[in-house]
């Protein structure tokens, strides 16, 4: 189950419909649990809804996978969702 951090984020991706892509510890064992939504995730607007522990996460490389979104630093759990860069035209935006 995600951290407390991210649970309000992830509930309310749920809540609007969005249904998760990938599930469970991704890359790094420094990573527990990570969650993934097929969205663009607006983090400027998102993060000051957020606890201070959680940070945004960006990764832009194309060859390892591109994504954006946010991670818990207490409990190195994350909510990810699509980078800018690799949505396509017309791709949903989440902003809260």
């Amino acid at each position: 189950m995600i951290c407390e951090h991210l649970r309000p984020l992830e509930e309310a991706l749920q809540a609007r419909g969005y249904t998760e892509t990938f599930r469970g510890r991704p890359w790094s064992a420094n990573c527990r649990e990570w969650v993934y939504f097929p969205v663009v995730l607006e983090v400027a607007r998102l993060q000051p809804q957020l606890p201070a522990c959680v940070n945004v996460h960006e990764n832009g490389d194309p060859c390892s996978g591109r994504e954006l979104g946010f991670y818990c630093t207490e409990h190195h759990d994350g909510v990810m969702g699509i980078h800018p860069q690799a949505a396509q035209e017309g791709s949903r935006a989440f902003t809260g």
